[in-house]
């Protein structure tokens, strides 16, 4: 191996130990990343969850499992052709095998801001079938379902359907719950069940006090979304950049001899894991804060899953 990568490592070590031991000396800090994380850490979703919550539930793990094995088979043949090695192949396999993963997280989010986007309307509808109007509990609720959201008209129906076969509402509104998996809906859920089981006049004013909070979220992650747009465009460019200089490099004199050296073969690696780490910390900077689902339990989970 080149001794300028093998210095390049260790001072690169060496520096970043000195890092830890100072920050551990003068801020008391505790662990091997760049800097103690903030608050407790929230479980991430299992798999079948992130499915479910991205509107795959046909999906099934395997399917989705064998998916990623096929990109990363291609990637990797594609990587080993240009580059001529195994170590840039094996970044381009992994690479592409978290595409699916990635997508899946994306559908996520796009469906918790449509959601978003969505409740203060329906919560106010909500409210004027159920109280204005007189409708029960049950039959309001179906009935903005059905006009809501086409992403979000499948959860409402399969709540519905238990709702006729059970005719009981804690159930029903668990298995809307497990397949919203919205923090919104968790609250809208409890709060109409006190309503259905203990009664009182005070729904009323429950409903307007949850779409005066949920338009302010809105509104709130709306500006936040304007003053980052600038900087969620720049981030593109830390993956377009390197890969077009790599690109143009192959076609330069004998870059594609140099690619295929032990040492380019270390380089491009080195390359493929620093644009991953450069993508991932600015998009945990750039995302803004989620809400836990506090009344979320293994029962919800399970009837999502059936």
């Amino acid at each position: 191996m080149n001794a300028g990568v093998v210095g390049f490592v260790f001072a690169f070590s060496a520096a970043y130990g000195v890092f830890l031991v100072y920050t551990s000396l003068v801020f008391g800090w505790r662990g091997v990343g760049i800097s103690p994380r903030i608050g407790r850490r929230r479980p991430r979703p299992s798999l079948p969850d992130l499915l479910v919550q991205a509107g795959l539930e046909r999906v099934r793990v395997v399917e989705f499992l064998a998916v990623v094995v096929v990109l990363f088979v291609v990637a990797a043949a594609f990587g080993y052709a240009v580059y001529g090695g195994a170590p840039a192949a094996l970044g381009a396999g992994v690479a592409a095998a978290a595409i699916p993963v990635a997508s899946a997280r994306s559908r996520r989010r796009a469906r918790r801001d449509l959601a978003r986007e969505a409740w203060p309307r329906m919560i106010e509808e909500l409210r004027l079938q159920a109280v204005t109007l007189g409708r029960s509990i049950p039959q309001a609720l179906f009935a903005v379902g059905s006009r809501g959201p086409e992403e979000m008209r499948p959860a409402f129906a399969a709540a519905q359907r238990e709702w006729l076969i059970s005719t009981d509402f804690d159930r029903t509104l668990r298995v809307l719950k497990a397949r919203l998996a919205d923090p919104t809906a968790d609250a809208v859920c409890e709060t109409l069940l006190i309503a259905q089981e203990v009664g009182g006049t005070d729904v009323d004013q429950r409903l307007r006090a949850l779409i005066d909070d949920r338009t302010d979220d809105l509104q709130g992650r709306k500006d936040a979304r304007a003053k980052q747009a600038g900087v969620r465009f720049a981030r593109s460019f830390v993956i377009v950049v390197p890969v077009g200089m790599a690109l143009v490099g192959l076609g330069i004199g004998d870059g594609r001899t140099a690619f295929q050296s032990a040492a380019g073969q270390l380089w491009v690696l080195l390359a493929f894991a620093m644009m991953a780490g450069c993508w991932a910390w600015a998009s945990r900077l750039l995302r803004l804060p989620d809400e836990e689902r506090v009344f979320f339990d293994e029962l919800d989970g399970a009837a999502g899953t059936r």
